[in-house]
């Protein structure tokens, strides 16, 4: 798995948008226990801190020590770092396992190896995320732009399993229909330069050109979106699950697993 996040985690930990609690709860409804979850991928714990308000006990895991670090503790929650295809798990312990955003980095054939060994018979596999956020008619094209040609190049090849909704990663199991949701949050201009700052494609754009390409973003914003003036930030979220058949497995790994 690619650690894209190490650098920024702290900015991670105060910027990342929650998860809809609506989407938590349409996931927790086909899940038929309470006893024992596995975030993997975890981050700084947003996903494992809604998790935790049902389950028993959470585990999250993720490669980067330092996002670790920033992490939220919560009595039931269990940090450690390590990936997500290769954990020291006991067989069949899990009710859930999911991936919240963290997935396009995984190796899929080694994680679905994985997943399917700590998963119970009757437990779930989810994967969830949120693609590129709106801001206002009058703001989009600005966004857009700086999405797509600034810092465009910059985004890993991954990035389009985010764009397509996670539609098009390999999933061997059988699949749960799954609705789309939306959050939206009340931002300052600040707040929301902060978010764009968290992803991996302004750090590379930072990395090769050792400029901060936000700051001709916010220049564009700040015409409209004036600095202690809070406006509505609204993302797309998805989700899909499923449940264990060993036949899609067995089809998935036949057809040549893909990473």
């Amino acid at each position: 798995m690619k650690d894209n996040f190490s650098k920024q985690s702290g900015l991670y930990a105060q910027f990342r948008p929650q998860y809809p609690r609506e989407l938590v709860a349409f996931l927790l409804s086909h899940v038929p226990g309470r006893s024992l979850a596995w975030d993997s991928g975890t981050g700084n714990g947003q996903f494992a801190r809604e998790l935790a308000r049902v389950f028993e006990t959470v585990c999250a895991t993720d490669v980067s020590p330092e996002q670790i670090s920033h992490a939220r503790p919560g009595p039931n929650i269990r940090y450690s770092v390590g990936a997500a295809e290769a954990s020291s798990f006991p067989d069949g312990s899990f009710d859930l396992v999911c991936a919240a955003q963290a997935v396009r980095w995984f190796d899929f054939g080694r994680l679905y190896q994985e997943v399917y060994r700590v998963l119970k018979p009757s437990g779930v596999f989810a994967v969830a995320g949120y693609s590129l956020c709106t801001v206002g008619q009058e703001l989009d094209p600005a966004l857009r732009t700086f999405y797509t040609d600034v810092v465009g190049p910059y985004w890993d090849a991954e990035r389009h399993l985010v764009d397509a909704h996670y539609r098009t990663i390999p999933f061997p199991l059988r699949e749960i229909p799954c609705p789309e949701f939306a959050e939206h949050f009340q931002w300052t201009v600040d707040e929301f330069i902060g978010y764009v700052r968290t992803w991996s494609a302004v750090q590379h754009y930072v990395d090769a050109m050792s400029a901060d390409p936000t700051e001709s973003l916010r220049t564009e914003l700040v015409r409209t979106w004036h600095r202690s003036v809070k406006r509505d930030v609204a993302f797309p979220f998805f989700l899909r699950m499923g449940t264990p058949d060993e036949r899609l497995l067995d089809r998935h790994h036949a057809g040549g697993a893909q990473s």
